[in-house]
């Protein structure tokens, strides 16, 4: 997978080139500037960090990764938050697109990345998230590059910030008891209550449904009704799923290279699945249909098409369909969130 989130101490990832949130002076700055100066040799870094001088907010540079284990250190220089009227989205911007030109620039094959600027420098997560997916997925689309978002912490600690907790209440008391209802009505008696069925759905236990009253909210996962012999084979597709899958791209006037950028899925395994070498997972074609920007009817006949259906009780599942119907498409962001809930990501499968 292009793209993947992981926690670990950015010192100790293997990766050609290793961002650093670098300090505007010729200093050692707290957090993972100490951190990065600490494991390469602080002397021998800082004399190769007295070369560049002094980086302006937005600029970046490059120097030896000394004792780490890679190839170089890219230094950028992230903005302070101070309430976005200044500039400080394009600047943060400029640090992500300027260290990933500069890895490719040095034959990198590999970035490893911390999430600038969203802890001493105020900058919001959410926004802070954006931006980074922004910037990773258009570089994708014309380069090949395995890009590490670094997360170092407790596992407590969630990253997604507002973002995570938009998609927390989306999956809301009266969402799961809505669909635990219809999953389970007709297999247990009309006395039985929700709280029987969440012991059934181990999966969605972690959020609390008592004293829930049903929602009036209308979901898709609900909604199929079963369908006659008839009826099914009317509506069966005679196409392969690779070439419907190139149909849809067509349709949606896409190029080939932004759908496996927005799936993040790799030039070449998408390049197999268009010839039909592979058959995709759930979890693949969960990124496609991320990717082909499909709304929720769309995503659901597309995956049938596939061999797979949607679930009530999959949180991964549901994120997904949080993502689509608010046609936020890209696979990145989804990662990020589900990482924080402790699922793995759609690239893992």
């Amino acid at each position: 997978m292009p793209f993947q989130i992981i926690r670990n101490d950015i010192t100790k990832v293997k990766a050609d080139a290793i961002v650093n949130t670098a300090n505007p002076e010729v200093a050692i700055g707290a957090g993972v500037d100490s951190a990065i100066y600490k494991a390469a040799g602080e002397e021998k870094l800082l004399a190769a960090r007295e070369k560049i001088g002094r980086l302006e907010p937005g600029e970046v540079g490059i120097t030896p990764a000394f004792n780490l284990d890679a190839k170089c250190i890219i230094h950028a220089s992230g903005p302070w938050w101070d309430g976005g009227d200044h500039g400080e989205e394009d600047l943060l911007k400029a640090c992500y697109d300027k260290s990933l030109e500069l890895a490719y620039k040095h034959k990198c094959k590999s970035i490893a990345f911390p999430l600038l600027a969203t802890g001493t420098y105020g900058f919001p997560q959410k926004l802070g998230i954006e931006i980074a997916v922004d910037s990773f997925t258009r570089f994708l689309e014309e380069h090949e590059m395995e890009i590490f978002l670094v997360v170092f912490g407790q596992k407590s600690v969630k990253i997604s910030g507002e973002l995570g907790e938009e998609v927390r209440s989306y999956i809301d008391d009266d969402y799961v008891t809505e669909t635990l209802d219809e999953e389970y009505r007709l297999e247990r008696p009309r006395e039985r209550r929700y709280e029987d069925a969440i012991e059934c759905a181990p999966m969605m236990s972690s959020l609390s449904v008592a004293g829930a009253a049903p929602s009036n909210k209308r979901r898709l996962f609900a909604s199929k009704k079963a369908e006659s012999l008839d009826d099914a084979l009317k509506s069966m597709y005679t196409d392969s799923f690779e070439k419907h899958l190139q149909q849809l791209i067509n349709k949606k006037g896409l190029k080939n290279s932004e759908v496996y950028a927005a799936a993040n899925i790799s030039k070449q395994y998408f390049s197999k699945l268009i010839k039909g070498q592979v058959k995709p997972s759930k979890e693949k074609v969960l990124a496609l249909a991320v990717g082909l920007k499909l709304n929720m009817d769309e995503a659901v006949d597309f995956l049938r098409l596939a061999g797979y259906a949607l679930s009530p009780v999959s949180q991964t599942d549901v994120i997904v369909e949080y993502f689509i119907r608010h046609e936020d498409y890209n696979v990145m962001k989804i990662d990020i969130v589900l990482f924080d809930y402790g699922l793995d990501p759609l690239s893992n499968g």
